[in-house]
């Protein structure tokens, strides 16, 4: 018998503001949901601050302008971008899509942009400012709501696959049970072995997870998470292995932890600093490195934002049954207009571009379906600022487990793609295949549209194809061979 949705004076303001009940969700879950995502994303607190804040720019300085490191400033700005965010998205676009610095674009910023000659901190935050708001033009005008459109629904479901497939490799490789191999791209942990106590943990909160799940328990993935972190805090209080890389980078052991050392903090509250917020300079970039090499670097970190937020929104969406029958998101215009702000906001703030996070598929697996669950998951991340010590005591062993189980999730919607068609089912195996193999979702989204333009001329349909696919095929024909074309120019 089909359950009825209570009449609107019996519900609460809460739920009735999230569409809680109509879309088959509880506060309960969308709590779960919103703890769930932010501690499979937590790492970003930790990570950020490694990737972007020990690198020099241009001129030889740290960011925020010193001549060391301040890991603090930058781990207490990336927690409050991300809380702010993400509240942001929840309110008002009420979809459960968490945000936070982008991984690979915030490599990008250091080692392509601040690091470029006479280029500062500063000026490369500047450019990732002009882009968010690029992106954000682009979505007010309607443009990047008519790409997404234009794409076909058995690519969109291909997106979804694809990143299904690319967040289980992160979550293997970030966790050690995959690593890079002497004589292979990859291969089983270490020497074609699995060792160390770090992947004990992995495997036990694989297991556990997948357990509960399969006797149907609530909270499988955040339980997965919780019962890994506190076997982690006992391993390493009894084995004292401490991290695998060193202070150099190198790697000191490695069978060592991957990144958060899972030890209880001495302090658990951190006074946060947040004098990185507005550290950007909007157009000094121009005068150092030239217009040129401005318009080239601000085009690929548009391109590469703009689609991977297309292909995670679908992916939430899909996992969740939240897209309608043409594989369209509720409420999309707003996701895409939070997105771009998010991506500005990322840069006047010092700490890169703000992006859509894949991992907020693991709140979904857990029963979130609202903007209530990014509600939860903000409020953890302001929370961090002040509870760094307590957002470094889990692991990377401990909460990727939860990627994995989420990754084959969203794996089992690739029944949806007509693999007997070949003018679809090619470009959605490149576009399934290349986003883990090239660790890009761009990538992967890149191949896919390029290869159905190609697939539909030979064939004699062009006509068949949206004029919108031909412009987003040919930019990316431009970013694959964006550096080809930076030296024709001699930028």
């Amino acid at each position: 018998m089909a359950t009825q949705t209570p009449p609107l004076r019996s519900r609460g303001a809460l739920d009735r503001f999230f569409q809680i009940t109509e879309r088959g969700s509880t506060v309960a879950r969308e709590v779960r949901g919103g703890l769930a995502t932010f501690f499979t994303m937590a790492y970003i607190v930790v990570l950020n601050p490694l990737i972007i804040g020990t690198q020099q720019d241009g001129t030889g300085s740290f960011l925020g302008g010193g001549s060391a490191p301040d890991l603090a400033a930058v781990a207490a700005a990336t927690a409050l971008v991300a809380g702010v965010m993400t509240i942001l998205m929840g309110v008002l676009a009420n979809y459960p899509l968490a945000l936070a610095t982008g991984l690979g674009l915030n490599a990008f910023v250091a080692f392509s942009v601040a690091a470029l000659p006479d280029m500062t901190w500063a000026d490369a935050m500047g450019l990732v400012v002009i882009e968010g708001l690029i992106i954000l033009v682009l979505v007010l005008t309607g443009f990047r709501e008519a790409v997404f459109h234009a794409v076909p629904a058995q690519l969109k479901t291909a997106i979804s696959v694809g990143i299904g497939l690319f967040i289980t490799i992160v979550g293997l490789v970030d966790a050690g049970f995959v690593r890079a191999g002497s004589g292979t791209p990859l291969t089983l942990g270490i020497g074609g072995f699995l060792a160390g106590w770090p992947t004990l943990v992995f495997v036990a909160g694989l297991l556990l997870t997948v357990v509960l799940m399969a006797r149907g328990v609530r909270g499988a993935i955040l339980a997965g998470i919780v019962v890994a972190t506190v076997l982690a805090v006992v391993v390493e209080a009894v084995a004292r292995l401490g991290p695998r890389l060193g202070a150099d980078g190198e790697v000191r052991d490695p069978r060592a932890w991957g990144l958060n050392v899972p030890a209880l903090p001495d302090t658990w509250i951190a006074r946060p600093d947040f004098s990185l917020l507005g550290q950007f300079d909007l157009l000094g970039s121009f005068s150092r490195i030239g217009a040129v090499s401005v318009v080239l670097l601000v085009f690929t970190l548009l391109l590469a934002d703009f689609f991977d937020t297309m292909g995670t929104m679908v992916a939430i969406g899909k996992e969740g049954d939240l897209l309608d029958a043409e594989g369209n998101p509720p409420r999309m215009r707003r996701i895409l207009v939070v997105d771009s702000i998010a991506a500005a906001a990322g840069g006047a703030s010092g700490v890169s571009s703000n992006t859509s996070y894949i991992e907020s598929a693991t709140g979904v697996g857990e029963g979130a379906r609202t903007g209530l669950a990014s509600v939860v998951t903000g409020i953890a991340f302001l929370l961090a600022t002040f509870l760094a010590p307590v957002v470094s005591i889990v692991p990377y062993e401990a909460a990727t487990p939860a990627l994995v189980v989420v990754g084959f999730l969203m794996m089992t919607q690739v029944k949806g793609i007509d693999w007997d068609d070949f003018e679809i089912a090619l470009p959605a195996f490149l576009t399934i295949v290349l986003m883990p193999f090239t660790y890009s979702i761009s990538a992967g989204i890149g191949a896919g549209f390029v290869s159905y333009v190609v697939l539909k001329v030979v064939r004699g349909k062009a006509r068949a194809v949206h004029p919108i696919l031909w412009v987003t095929a040919a930019l990316f024909v431009v970013y694959f061979a964006i550096d080809p074309l930076r030296e024709a120019v001699g930028a």
